[in-house]
């Protein structure tokens, strides 16, 4: 009863108590394994960019040596259990809170679940090792995350002072620089003065950047000193970040055939048994809060051929209807019809006398080669109404930056796209499309089977050679995850909770 009171806030290690007939299962000959087990897991922790004062590792290590089979010892490994098995399966925060744009909903195991799991199989330690993704690309960062960390300096090494140091220059803080370079590893026997900034100085200083991921120039400047004396810089905050992204995907089957559209990269991609099997260039939301494109998961349905365009309410009302209020024969491309779908003539509407507010009229566009979703557009049904879609509006495609949507996303090869999304259903895929393309009408194309679509955000991220790739934070959401999970480190290094 004791375990039941201590438990009962905590829900999920009360369903699992209860289950279990409220015993102990780290207590005893029969919980050492799981003791071991726990301790090895959670000593990972740094290596998935998890902070591993979270986990309590040397307070687990003492207990574990102590030898008293107590309650407390059972709560300590409980709680540590059910907070490492939540964090490895679907990251430490939640998605929701870190910025409006990130609709994402996390898919991970129930704690209950994996500690029944856990204490009935004779092999506890397989069990914790199999929570991790097991995505390649998560190994890749894993393995990018490792190579940030610099090797520690003795604690007598002398620090470089801040600087942009190149050959040529001479002083103290080249002599320190020299030393530090050379208690890293990195040697550079001098030419003449150890003061003196040498051939074999800048040679030892491209050694080092290279090693730490940095742009081997040679030059010491205000990112490599700092990484000289012990800085993981921003590079290991965009894997850090990425790491727990990629936790929040864990709940997907990302082996299945998949479409993996990833924001900051511009770049739409379909994906199967793990690899990449279609590419091509996105438009997406301006960076602008009502126009961002949002971060979710949800299965394509079907897609549109010949599309009307149903104007969102939010460009109605913001972009057209002041102009209609100047001119009612303004964009002439669109109808304006009525909740009933009933087209209305302009010269029956007084705009003038109607306000964002009470305007009670849509927009629409008929299918064209100049409709605005061009000639297909591909639905996955969702509370934001984004979609993928053509465009007739193709420069935008040759440009680097390539924000400019109000939030849905333009595809640069939309008919490929179709092809390959019709591939598993259809013998000739393009003369499918092409039949419905030709007919002039709005006709629907159901996927069978329906096709998880991944609207994604990461701006560091491996390449199919596990080479890791940078963009730039467009949204400027991954520099609040950034800060978010430093505050977690920082919280759990000051407390014991």
């Amino acid at each position: 009863m004791a375990l039941a009171r201590a438990v009962a806030g905590a829900p999920d290690l009360a369903d699992f108590y209860g289950s279990n007939g409220l015993q102990p299962i780290f207590l005893g000959g029969e919980g050492a394994a799981r003791r071991a087990a726990l301790i090895g897991a959670v000593r990972q922790a740094a290596s998935h960019g998890l902070p591993a004062a979270r986990y309590r590792q040397a307070e687990l290590r003492r207990s574990d040596r102590a030898g008293s089979d107590d309650l407390a010892r059972e709560l300590l490994f409980a709680r540590i259990f059910a907070r490492w098995s939540h964090d490895i399966t679907g990251g430490i925060l939640n998605p929701r809170k870190m910025d409006g744009g990130i609709k994402r909903e996390v898919l991970r195991p129930a704690t209950g679940d994996v500690m029944r799991q856990f204490a009935q199989s004779a092999d506890p330690a397989a069990v914790l090792a199999g929570l991790p993704m097991t995505d390649p690309r998560y190994e890749a960062l894993r393995r990018a995350l490792a190579g940030q960390v610099t090797p520690i300096a003795p604690m007598d090494a002398p620090m470089v002072p801040p600087g942009l140091w190149r050959e040529g220059d001479s002083g103290e803080a080249i002599a320190a620089l020299r030393q530090r370079l050379a208690l890293l590893g990195h040697s550079a026997p001098p030419m003449a003065s150890e003061r003196s900034f040498d051939a074999p100085l800048t040679r030892a200083v491209m050694d080092f950047q290279r090693s730490a991921g940095l742009t081997a120039d040679g030059v010491a400047g205000p990112r490599t000193v700092a990484r000289l004396n012990g800085d993981a810089g921003p590079e290991a905050d965009g894997i850090l970040v990425a790491l727990e992204r990629m936790r929040w995907m864990r709940g997907h089957d990302l082996n299945a055939r998949h479409v993996w559209v990833n924001l900051p990269e511009y770049q739409a991609r379909i994906f199967e048994g793990g690899a990449e099997i279609f590419s091509t260039r996105t438009v997406i939301g301006k960076a602008d809060p009502d126009l961002e494109t949002p971060e979710f998961s949800e299965n394509m349905a079907y897609m549109v051929v010949n599309p009307s365009w149903n104007v969102p309410r939010s460009i109605t009302v913001k972009e057209y209807l002041p102009r209609l209020r100047a001119n009612r024969n303004a964009v002439g491309h669109l109808d304006v019809v009525d909740r009933a779908g009933r087209v209305v003539p302009r010269n029956r509407i007084d705009f003038r006398k109607y306000t964002a507010a009470n305007f009670p009229y849509r927009m629409r566009q008929k299918p064209s080669d100049d409709n605005a979703l061009g000639l297909v557009k591909f639905m996955f049904p969702n509370p934001w109404n984004i979609y993928l879609h053509d465009t007739p509006t193709k420069g935008l495609f040759n440009q680097t930056v390539r924000a400019y949507s109000h939030g849905c996303i333009r595809i640069g090869r939309p008919f490929d796209l179709a092809y390959e999304l019709l591939r598993p259903q259809a013998d000739n895929p393009q003369a499918l499309f092409s039949r419905a393309l030709k007919s002039g009408r709005e006709t629907y194309l159901n996927l069978r089977p329906q096709v998880p679509v991944h609207l994604v955000y990461f701006t560091a991220f491996p390449d199919e050679t596990g080479a890791i790739r940078r963009f730039r934070d467009i949204y400027g959401r991954d520099a609040k995850i950034a800060a978010a999970l430093r505050k977690a480190a920082l919280d759990s290094a000051a407390t014991d909770e």
